[in-house]
C-alpha cells in the first residue's frame, strides 16, 4: 500500500502527516530537523512519496535524504497545482493557502468551496466550482488580537483565551475575551453568509487548531477538519510525484 509523508515545517512546530493511499492516518510531531530524525521516520514508515512545505530555514540535508530515498517534492511557486489562480501575482500565495485550496479541489471537486484556516492569521480562501482560486481575505488570528490590544494600549492587559467567557463581559478580562473570541465567531459567520448568498453548490471547511471550538459556535453548517492542510499537501504531492 502506497505511503506518503507530508512534512509541514512552521514557525512554531515541525509536523509530519502520514497517509496510506489518500487516507490520513496520523500526525507526528518532530522534536527537531536533524537528519537522524528524518531517517528514523523513513525507516519506520517506508514511504514511496514525500513532500515538504517549509517557512523556516531548515536543515538542507533533509531535502537530499528525501530525494535519494523517495519521490520527493518541495512546495514552491514552481509547484504544479490542481487549480488555477486568476488572482494577481500567484507566486505570492502562501504555502498554507496553496495547500488548503488544493485539498478543497481534491476532496470536494466541482463545488464552490470556502476554506477557512485558523492560525496566526485567519485566512478565507474561495475556490469556485471550476477550480479557480479567486482569493478571499486575511484577518488577525486569536493570539494576534489579544497581543495587539495589549501592546497598542497603555492599560489593557494581555489576556489568554477561555472558552467559558460571557458574551456580555463584566470586567476588562471578559470584555477582551468576548471581543476576540465572539468577534471571530461572528466574523466567520458573516463571511460564510456572504458567500452562501452569492454562490450555490456551496461547501465550507474550517481547519486549524481551534476549529473544533468555533465549529460548535457557528450558526452555519460546516465541515471541521484539523488535518485539512496535510490533506492539501498530499493532493499536491499526487500532482507532482506521479512517477
Amino acid at each position: 500500500m502506497k505511503k506518503t509523508l507530508c512534512f509541514d515545517f512552521g514557525n512554531t512546530r515541525l509536523k509530519c502527516g502520514v497517509f496510506e493511499m489518500d487516507i490520513f492516518k496520523e500526525e507526528v510531531l518532530l522534536p527537531d530537523d536533524n537528519l537522524i530524525t528524518i531517517e528514523k521516520l523513513l525507516q519506520q514508515y517506508q514511504p514511496q512519496n514525500t513532500i515538504l512545505s517549509s517557512v523556516i530555514k531548515h536543515n538542507e540535508g533533509i531535502e537530499n535524504i528525501l530525494s535519494e530515498k523517495t519521490n520527493f517534492h518541495k512546495l514552491s511557486y514552481l509547484t504544479k497545482i490542481n487549480f488555477t489562480t486568476p488572482v494577481g501575482k500567484p507566486e505570492t500565495i502562501g504555502a498554507d493557502r496553496l495547500a488548503l485550496v488544493a485539498a478543497a479541489v481534491y476532496f470536494y471537486p466541482g463545488k464552490n468551496n470556502l476554506v477557512i484556516g485558523l492560525g496566526s492569521c485567519i485566512t478565507y480562501n474561495f475556490i469556485n466550482q471550476y477550480h479557480q482560486f479567486l482569493g478571499g481575505a486575511i484577518s488577525p488570528g486569536m493570539e494576534m488580537r489579544f497581543k495587539t490590544m495589549h501592546e497598542h494600549t497603555a492599560l489593557l492587559p494581555i489576556v489568554q483565551k477561555d472558552w467559558n467567557f460571557p458574551v456580555i463581559g463584566y470586567d476588562t478580562k471578559t470584555n477582551l475575551q468576548s471581543g476576540v473570541i465572539a468577534g471571530i465567531t461572528y466574523e466567520i459567520d458573516g463571511f460564510i453568509d456572504y458567500y452562501a448568498g452569492k454562490y450555490g453548490n456551496f461547501n465550507v471547511v474550517l481547519t486549524g487548531g481551534d476549529s473544533a471550538y468555533f465549529a460548535g459556535q457557528l450558526k452555519n453548517k460546516i465541515f471541521a477538519d484539523l488535518n485539512f492542510l496535510f490533506k492539501g499537501l498530499y493532493a499536491i504531492s499526487e500532482v507532482n510525484n506521479c512517477k
